[in-house]
């Protein structure tokens, strides 16, 4: 037996018809692209495991090469690192572990790339900022003084100011600008936390320097004594 449509049954077909009619292809390009979202999202996430997989596997190979002071095997790990997984966490601290390994390698134009690899590509401030520091380090060693002073002078966290003052202590004693020297190692000290033992390695620069970093201040009124008037 055929089924009678009721009239409200039918408005309401008509009116979903004009309604697919007018907005369906929207809606189908809208469910399209969140699905196609969805997929891509998940093949993101796979991308990003199967990075941090092959990275760890590059880092560890690198730890080795480094370990065995094989100069070449580490030129060619790090290479692959950077071509391979450059986006990754761990390419950024073997950036940093190449510069180190190479550095002791007597390669010093290659510690440098390394070392501009992870200031340039890292999006850890503090990573960034030890390769800074370590770049600072290795051109004060070349007497690079200018590039030294260059590579401190970004805006670092504020954990690193104590570091990154008593850097550019050495670079400024390095110039012969004791007096500037002295300001940025007391800077350094004050900053350092006391509970740190390298906080007395700068207490010995001030020391060498003629500065007791220890020693009470002097009141400005009592710095000198008044100089009495001359009998009239």
């Amino acid at each position: 037996m055929a089924k009678t449509f009721d009239p409200h049954e039918e408005e309401q077909l008509d009116q979903l018809k004009r309604f697919w009619g007018r907005f369906g292809s929207l809606i189908t390009w809208v469910l399209v692209a969140v699905l196609a979202a969805f997929a891509a999202w998940n093949g993101w996430n796979y991308w990003q495991r199967q990075q941090a997989v092959e990275a760890a596997v590059l880092y560890q190979a690198l730890d080795e090469a480094a370990a065995a002071n094989d100069a070449e095997r580490v030129r060619q790990v790090w290479a692959d690192i950077q071509q391979q997984v450059p986006r990754t966490a761990q390419a950024q601290q073997a950036g940093l572990l190449a510069a180190r390994a190479l550095l002791q390698l007597e390669a010093p134009d290659d510690a440098r790339q390394a070392l501009h690899f992870v200031r340039d590509n890292a999006a850890d401030p503090g990573v960034v900022a030890a390769a800074r520091l370590r770049l600072a380090a290795l051109e004060l060693q070349a007497g690079q003084h200018e590039a030294a002073l260059q590579a401190l002078g970004a805006d670092m966290p504020p954990e690193f100011a104590a570091l990154v003052a008593d850097r550019r202590g050495d670079v400024l004693l390095a110039q012969g600008q004791t007096d500037a020297a002295r300001l940025a190692y007391l800077q350094a000290w004050t900053a350092m936390d006391d509970a740190l033992d390298y906080r007395r390695v700068i207490e010995a620069k001030l020391n060498a320097l003629g500065v007791d970093p220890n020693a009470p201040a002097t009141p400005a009124n009592e710095a000198a004594p008044a100089t009495p008037a001359a009998p009239q």
